[in-house]
């Protein structure tokens, strides 16, 4: 098989062209970063971990009528997407006081908030992804008002679903990140879900324990990364599919 075009590497993973016009495979790597990459790391089967979770979240929300730009998984460590116009903006729901919420505001970590807050981040890593104010997205035309109305119903609409599913497996949604983009046929465009929903991007915590169970674990040097990873997994009823032989690392792309 012909090697497939490489259109851009992030930090977590790869992006390819696609079989198909429109159509991408995205490739998940094993690679960790924090603190805007000044930390640097290799999660062993991160890779393989977060394509089976993010399938599997996106799979579900789908069910429920958030349209995502998730097409089928390929293979352990591929999924094939719709190739989407990513708008360039973060969009993090919180339930939970943590990380830099706790940090800029001095409410301690774990505090439930009185409700949920939703917060935007410029996708810009030479800036450290400045925290904005929707005004900032609108003057700036990377999102319109139309744009922001529909990203903040289906952020809650997504948070709302999530809660309720990893709250089942005992575990406490706190916060996550998730992106959006515009997704185009012909002349009709409408905002889906893009990027992905692992614990990577979502701060998981064990509902008895509070214990960590996401990425928190790297950037904060407490050990039993993978395991909390597989933890994830395990709860969600995701297993890799031909055994941990699957969790040792990147694969040779073909």
């Amino acid at each position: 098989m012909a090697r497939r075009r490489q259109l851009y590497e992030g930090k977590a993973k790869i992006l390819f062209e696609g079989p198909e016009p429109g159509t991408l495979v995205q490739y998940f790597k094993d690679d960790a970063t924090a603190n805007n990459a000044q930390k640097r790391g290799v999660i062993t089967g991160k890779g393989v971990l977060n394509n089976r979770i993010s399938e599997y979240l996106m799979l579900r929300l789908a069910e429920i009528g958030v349209p995502t730009h998730f097409v089928r998984r390929l293979n352990m460590r591929e999924q094939l997407i719709r190739e989407v116009e990513i708008i360039p903006i973060e969009v993090v729901v919180r339930n939970v006081a943590a990380g830099s919420l706790s940090k800029r505001l001095g409410i301690e970590e774990g505090t439930r908030l009185p409700r949920t807050i939703i917060e935007y981040y410029y996708k810009n890593d030479q800036l450290g992804d400045p925290m904005v104010s929707e005004e900032h997205i609108t003057a700036f035309g990377w999102a319109n008002t139309q744009d922001m109305d529909d990203i903040i119903s289906l952020s809650l609409r997504i948070n709302d679903f999530l809660t309720g599913l990893f709250l089942g497996v005992g575990i406490t949604l706190v916060d996550f990140k998730v992106e959006f983009g515009r997704l185009w046929d012909n002349e009709d465009m409408r905002i889906v879900l893009a990027d992905e929903i692992s614990p990577d991007n979502c701060r998981l915590w064990d509902a008895k324990t509070n214990e960590k169970m996401d990425k928190d674990r790297f950037r904060r040097d407490l050990g039993r990364v993978e395991e909390a990873y597989q933890e994830v997994a395990k709860r969600l009823g995701i297993l890799p599919e031909a055994g941990m032989r699957d969790l040792k690392g990147p694969e040779t792309m073909q």
